[in-house]
């Protein structure tokens, strides 16, 4: 069974052909629901999505024609994407994704109908400033998860760490359903300060290459006492007055934002993390020995950790996506 799965996202687009169970290519474009929002209009991620199509079609030296099933999941099913449909309410697992998927022709991308599975959003009524910390939603990251939950055969309540451009952390009780996430702006938040401000010539715009764990672990203390803000400032500090290298530096901020997400983790009421809870955690591979290190010496985290191989985290957004259709009975 050929099966074609999309991933779009706020800013990018993957496109990857799977073949009986195994993703044989993959096309990627910068293009995304950004687009729309900017715009007003859908054009540039039609045209998007259908060209990202096209060139994995192309690598696999096949056509549309030979494609059994289209399947789609992400920021294209929110209200800037191209077919908008309502997140599940958690608790929602395989079988409630499942039954929310929805199936739409859309000819300006593709000339077989394409199945969207819906994102999951904390269950959350009458929102104020009372309790809108509580509220949080995803749209991607459900797959994701479900994608994790299969790989690693998760059975117990566990925390999904999916560090990005906005980092999500998803929790999940032992009938392997999302029960709630929270999301923070650790990607955008690190790269805004290493590149556009006075922070940037302390660090030479650039990211750590290499973790420093004194620094880095230095870095979180730092900003769970004295503020995010201020543990920012202190890498100019390092810089101006003393011996510490660019890398060491690059490693204290990074140990700050990563902290105080933590920190979010520890106090948020938008998921019910307890100290004993299991932590999974992805992502490239800095950020994962980073965040693995942050929770192994922090003592208010007293539960397993797992820290996923490059080949637990291939093509996550496919295979889960795949996973659902499963339960719905599109995939044998």
């Amino acid at each position: 069974m050929n099966i074609l799965t999309i991933d779009t996202g706020t800013t990018n687009t993957r496109v990857t052909l799977w073949r009986n169970a195994e993703a044989v290519c993959q096309a990627a474009r910068q293009v995304g629901v950004r687009d729309t929002a900017i715009t007003g209009s859908a054009v540039t991620l039609q045209n998007g999505v259908r060209e990202t199509i096209a060139a994995a079609l192309e690598k696999a030296n096949t056509s549309m024609s030979a494609v059994d099933l289209v399947l789609a999941s992400g920021m294209i099913t929110s209200n800037v994407g191209l077919y908008e449909i309502p997140h599940v309410l958690a608790p929602a697992g395989r079988a409630e994704l499942a039954a929310a998927m929805r199936e739409a022709s859309i000819p300006e991308v593709c000339d077989k109908p394409i199945w969207f599975v819906p994102g999951v959003r904390n269950r959350v009524d009458n929102i104020g400033l009372h309790n809108c910390e509580a509220m949080d939603m995803m749209r991607g990251e459900e797959v994701e998860t479900m994608a994790l939950i299969s790989r690693l055969n998760i059975d117990r309540p566990t925390v999904m760490v999916l560090p990005g451009s906005h980092s999500k952390f998803v929790h999940v009780d032992d009938e392997r359903r999302i029960t709630g996430c929270v999301t923070t702006l650790a990607g955008e938040l690190l790269h805004v300060i290493t590149h556009n401000t006075i922070l940037a010539g302390s660090l030479d715009s650039d990211f750590a290459t290499e973790i420093d764990t004194e620094m880095l672990l230095a870095g979180a203390r730092s900003a769970g006492k004295i503020g995010l803000g201020r543990a920012c400032f202190t890498v100019r500090i390092l810089d101006q007055f003393t011996i510490y290298e660019r890398n060491a530096r690059a490693n204290f901020l990074l140990g700050a934002v990563l902290g105080a997400d933590l920190l979010t983790l520890k106090n948020s009421s938008a998921i019910g993390m307890t100290p004993g809870t299991q932590f999974v955690v992805t992502g490239k591979a800095m950020l994962r020995e980073a965040l693995a290190l942050l929770v192994k010496h922090d003592d208010f985290f007293s539960g397993r950790i797992l820290v996923t191989s490059e080949d637990q985290q291939a093509h996550l957004a496919g295979f889960g996506v795949i996973d659902v259709a499963r339960a719905r009975g599109l995939v044998a």
